[in-house]
Formats: C-alpha cells, structure tokens, sequence
C-alpha cells in the first residue's frame, strides 16, 4: 500500500525541550488515521512539521513521496488541506467568501464548488452573515470545508468535533467517513474524544513524550478491547492450567488478574478451581474501551 507519510527518528527540539524524540511513523494511503496522546505529547508539533510550518531539527520524513529536504515538497503539500489547532478563518468575511478567499490563495481558477462544499458541512443557509458572529461549532465546520478546497488527497484535522453538539458530531464523522471511501481522501485526526475516535480511525498512533508508544490497526484495537470475564483468583497459574485444560483463550494480566475470551460458567468454574485448590475472588464482565486501553497503554490522567 502506498505510503502517504513515514517518518524516521524524527525529533524536534525547541531549546532544552525534545517536542519530538526519534519519532517512527507511518500512515498509509486511504487510512483514517488516528492521533492519540496527551497534552504535549507532540501531536500539534507533528503536524506542524507535516504543514511545513516548522522543521525537524534532526531525523527525516517523506511526505506524499518527497523527503522533507525535497525542494519540490512545497507542491506536494498542495495536496494536503489542513485544520491546525483552530481554523483559520477571515472573521469579517461570510462563509462562502472564506471559501472563495481560499480558492484564490491556492491559485484555483473554477469556484463553482464553493457552494457545494458550504452544504457539504452544513453552512448553506448563512447567507452573508460574519463568521465572527458565527459559533464556535460552526466555525470547525468552516475549517473542514476551507481545508476540503482544491479537492486534497490528505486532510489533517486537529480535533474537528471540538465545540460541536453531539448532531454536529455525527454529521462531521459521517462527512468524514464519505470523504475517505467515496473521494480515498486519507485523514489524520487528533482527538481529545476518543470514543468518537474510535468510531472513525482505521488505525492509531499513540505518542507520549514525542515517541511512538504503539501504532495498530482497528482491527488490532478491537482484539485488545474485546469483552472478555475479567477473573481475580488466588494464583493465574492455576488458571492459565484450568484454562489450555479447557481451551479457552485467557491473558494473564498480573499475579492475581486474568481475561477469559469466552462465556463463562461460573459453578463449573467454581468446581474445577476448588479442585486445584485456587481461590476465585471475583468474576464480573469486562469490555475494555479505547479511552481504557489509552489510559493502561499510556498511564497518567485521561488527558488525551
């Protein structure tokens, strides 16, 4: 599959301060790629270096096929369209003369698709109303719909959903989602929300303090946050005998803490433990959350 970007040992330092520390990661062509990490982690210093806003002190990237010391990477990055941080809009300019201002910055004769783009993120009734005066969901849609111009192989969105009613939300993932496998458009999303995250990425990259913790797929995901039985008992080396007794997929988690991938029974289970004289002292179904396996991937506060 070809490769949109990939980035190797990639570091980024303002000062004493490594924003970015050796850096390996890649996203693939048509993925939704989703960006987890906490505050200052490096997810807005990454982007920043994909926007060409700023540049790597040490390491490399390719980005759409050009290294970032290409000299023609400035026109690949004219395919890329981008929302960093919060959009940039023209506050005393209506909606669509943001999106016309933008065609004329990227040098876009035709701008019969402004229109369109205004009802693709549901801005067509705002006539000629400031975008000052505009809420802050509204806005977000703006950005998407200024970072949509020029019809961009990549899209960077930095927490698109944020300000928006749970309508709004459903209606951006859904654009997104339409986006990604009617137009190929590949995506990376940094997200604060990420139950939402979940419902849109295709893969993820977990970062903390500017490295890469662990990138997988949905699927991969899925696996690690299946529901499962969690089981306290008395000693996991027992159960782990009990369990290949029975062939049932298990994980051990520590000393005293098991998952059990199957239905359970408990008197059938109570039996065979009382048998190999283990405790079990507690049973209870467990379905594992993206926002729970961030927080025991990443550990800390839920700060995303």
């Amino acid at each position: 599959m070809e490769t949109i970007f990939k980035s190797e040992n990639l570091c980024k330092k303002y000062g004493s301060f490594s924003a970015l520390c050796g850096l390996d990661m890649e996203i693939r062509k048509g993925e939704i790629y989703g960006f987890v990490g906490k505050n200052g982690a490096g997810k807005t210093t990454l982007i920043r270096l994909l926007c060409g806003l700023q540049q790597p002190t040490s390491g490399s990237f390719t980005l759409m096929g050009k290294t970032n010391d290409d000299k023609e990477l400035y026109r690949e990055r004219r395919r890329i369209g981008a929302v960093v941080e919060s959009p940039a809009i023209f506050k005393d300019m209506s909606a669509k003369d943001n999106i016309i201002q933008q065609y004329l910055m990227l040098g876009l004769p035709d701008m019969k698709g402004a229109d369109e783009l205004l009802k693709l993120v549901g801005l067509e009734d705002t006539g000629r109303k400031k975008a000052k005066n505009f809420s802050l969901g509204m806005k977000q849609r703006l950005g998407l719909a200024i970072a949509l111009c020029g019809q961009p192989d990549f899209v960077i969105l930095d927490e698109p959903t944020n300000g928006l009613d749970p309508q709004g939300i459903i209606e951006i993932r859904e654009l997104i989602l339409k986006l990604n496998r009617e137009q190929g458009i590949t995506f990376l999303i940094s997200s604060h929300i990420l139950d939402e995250l979940s419902r849109l990425a295709s893969c993820y990259g977990f970062i903390d303090k500017g490295r890469m913790v662990r990138q997988m797929t949905a699927e991969e995901l899925q696996k690690e946050c299946r529901k499962s039985v969690r089981m306290k008992v008395s000693d996991t080396g027992i159960l782990a005998k009990i369990m290949d007794e029975k062939g049932l997929e298990y994980k051990i988690l520590d000393k005293d803490m098991a998952d059990v991938y199957a239905e359970v029974n408990f008197s059938e289970m109570a039996e065979a433990f009382a048998k190999e004289n283990c405790t079990i002292f507690k049973m209870e179904e467990h379905d594992e959350s993206l926002e729970a396996f961030y927080l025991a991937l990443l550990g800390g506060e839920k700060d995303a």
